[in-house]
């Protein structure tokens, strides 16, 4: 568990396309459902202006969650391509990407460390990018000052990121609130816990490397601001008739 003196950073991932992709192979290119730690600590660490050879141990040692707040859609481009110089075609590749997606991500570690990462999204020192260079963000990362709190507790208390459409398509169907999915790291020994390999070892591109992280998922209540009325309008419609 976290000790007392820890900071949590919030940062919100939104972008018109994201790709969070943790075993792609060959000229697939798939995504998960949700950031991955690889991915947003590159994110951070691209901020932060290191280089790819850089060592990223501090920043994969802080604890990692993510909320769900639109799940988006899984949307596939096809790409072909040809040789510069023989103009011979280049194998087919598949590139699956989430179109519309809202995330809330944390991390959480010594408060030093948090604030100079919540200097960096402020102010990169490279564009951070949404898993791939072809997916910009669409708003500000920043989510407000870090401060006391785990993972946990900032998905928990973070007001609801969705678009503005989509938390009306919502509001309309169900009442006053809203159920999350989170993933965050879990202890290496929680039994109910998945894995999954996307813990950074290196960037390096000519020796990437990743680990496995625990990852238990969970689902957090937040308040749905546009939620159906439960009352008739305070207003006659049939007064315009001219009939009253």
């Amino acid at each position: 568990m976290s000790g007392p003196a820890t900071h949590t950073l919030p940062l919100v991932l939104a972008g018109p396309l994201q790709a969070w992709g943790s075993s792609s192979r060959f000229s697939r290119r798939g995504t998960e459902n949700a950031p991955t730690k690889s991915g947003v600590i590159g994110l951070l660490a691209a901020a932060l202006g290191r280089e790819r050879t850089a060592d990223v141990a501090d920043l994969a040692a802080l604890r990692f969650g993510v909320r769900v707040d639109q799940p988006g859609t899984r949307v596939r481009d096809y790409q072909t391509a040809h040789h510069l110089v023989t103009g011979v075609s280049m194998p087919i590749s598949e590139r699956f990407y989430l179109s519309d997606a809202v995330f809330v991500a944390a991390v959480e570690g010594d408060p030093e460390m948090i604030d100079r990462l919540y200097q960096a999204v402020r102010m990169p020192v490279y564009l951070p990018y949404l898993g791939r260079r072809s997916c910009p963000p669409s708003r500000p990362f920043d989510l407000g000052t870090p401060g006391p709190g785990t993972v946990e507790e900032v998905l928990r208390e973070q007001p609801w990121q969705a678009s503005r459409w989509y938390q009306r398509r919502r509001g309309w169907r169900e009442g006053s609130k809203i159920e999350l999915t989170t993933l965050v790291d879990a202890s290496p020994g929680d039994g109910g816990a998945d894995s999954s390999r996307d813990l950074p070892l290196s960037f390096d591109p000519r020796h990437r490397r990743y680990g496995l992280r625990a990852v238990r998922s969970g689902s957090v209540t937040v308040s749905n601001p546009h939620a159906r009325r439960t009352s008739p309008p305070d207003h006659d419609p049939v007064s315009a008739l001219g009939g009253r």
